[in-house]
């Protein structure tokens, strides 16, 4: 039984730490079916997009651009939301407009420049 309270103890205290080294965007993590407001889905696509320029994944000069339109639109599976940012300075023009797709609650799914 000692070892039984020491092991799950210790896995606590293992474990616990971990959570320290997730991503930002893991605050928008959400469960259930029901759509989120624009609101909340803006807040979760401006966390994922600055943590995708601190990544370095994207260019430093992305961490000024706002959105420039949202909607809810049909996807592959369904329902999801489509966050589009447009950066004027971007090097690559081909790449100069990011798009990221949340599920209905407001789970990020992926970003890509093609908007599809």
């Amino acid at each position: 039984m000692k070892i039984l309270i020491r092991t799950a103890i210790f896995s606590l205290f293992t474990l616990a730490p971990i959570s320290a080294y997730a991503e930002p965007g893991d605050g928008c993590h959400f469960h259930g079916k029901k759509p989120v407001a624009e609101e909340t889905v803006l807040k979760c696509a401006t966390q994922r997009k600055d943590y995708l320029v601190k990544d370095g994944k994207l260019d430093k000069n992305w961490v000024t651009v706002t959105h420039t339109s949202i909607a809810y639109v049909a996807g592959k599976k369904g329902q999801e939301w489509k966050v589009s940012f447009t950066n004027p300075a971007a090097t690559d023009q081909a790449k100069n407009t990011l798009y990221m797709f949340f599920t209905p609650p407001g789970n990020f799914i992926a970003a890509n420049y093609t908007g599809k």
